[in-house]
């Protein structure tokens, strides 16, 4: 069995389980037994049955959303993209502040989401950002102590943390780092357009991101979406080459640096379609703090 597929067994509540057996009986699929069958628990999640109780209208009104974990809702926002996309030509993507144009990408879409450990990195991604950490750090600097704050959706402070972090700490916070950078653009990219990073904020970012002196003019000036594509993919890749051991969800990691836009242009539709609203339960308009 596919490890990735396990997985979805891990971030299931009792509650999610329920759901799934009762929305989508099967045999031998009672709730109790979910749990010891991933591969099922992935079917159930490309269930149309489960699509509606949990996105359906009748769902909405209900306020059934907010029943299940959000990591069910965004496991069963990720199938679904399977079937919006197998029946789309092309997707709008933006080319501006509100603006949309038509991209002919669907079959590269459609193969990302092809692989189940790149559908679980999609889910887990924003199951991470329904809560965000945010707080304090203390630093020495010129033989004095400062206190530093942080938050997640930063992610100019968050980078700033590396400069205080232990070597063993490095890995993770690149890749926290990329994974703020294909939220941002992902689910927020009207967002992140409207509020582009300045030349000094974006400079910073890339400094952080080791990228050669010689490139950052050019890159500082581009369109936010492409910078944080950029920075994205850079970050990825320098957890993948900063971990000491490198297992198989790290590998994944490096399979989304290489197809960022992708994994990008999934979120967007996703964010288009379900995640985002007046009513959403998951995710606020994101703010520096």
């Amino acid at each position: 069995m596919d490890a990735s597929v396990a997985d979805y067994a891990e971030h299931l509540t009792e509650a999610d389980l329920r759901l799934l057996s009762a929305v989508a009986p099967r045999p031998g699929a009672a709730a109790m037994h979910l749990g010891r069958d991933p591969a099922a628990i992935e079917e159930l999640l490309a269930d149309p049955r489960v699509f509606e109780a949990v996105f359906g209208p009748a769902a909405v009104a209900a306020g059934h959303a907010v029943l299940v974990s959000p990591f069910l809702a965004f496991g069963v926002a990720v199938h679904r993209a399977v079937i919006d996309l197998s029946g789309l030509d092309y997707l709008p993507e933006r080319s501006g502040l509100r603006q949309r144009v038509p991209v002919f990408d669907p079959p590269e879409l459609r193969d990302f989401l092809g692989s189940a450990a790149r559908r679980l990195f999609l889910a887990e991604l924003l199951a991470s950002f329904t809560r965000v950490a945010s707080g304090r750090y203390r630093v020495r600097s010129g033989g004095r102590s400062r206190t530093r704050r942080f938050s997640e959706l930063d992610p100019v402070r968050l980078a700033e943390m590396l400069e205080a972090a232990p070597e063993e700490s490095r890995p993770g916070l690149y890749r926290r780092l990329g994974d703020v950078s294909l939220f941002l653009a992902g689910v927020f990219p009207d967002y992140s357009a409207a509020h582009a990073l300045g030349p000094l904020d974006a400079g910073r970012l890339l400094r952080s991101a080791r990228v050669p002196t010689a490139e950052r003019d050019g890159l500082a000036a581009a369109p936010a979406l492409e910078l944080l594509e950029y920075l994205g993919a850079r970050w990825y890749r320098a957890a993948l080459a900063a971990a000491p051991v490198r297992t198989a969800n790290l590998a994944v990691v490096g399979e989304v640096a290489a197809r960022f836009r992708q994994a990008r242009r999934i979120l967007n539709h996703l964010a288009d379609r379900y995640l985002l609203g007046p009513d959403s339960p998951w995710f606020g308009q994101p703010g520096r703090g």
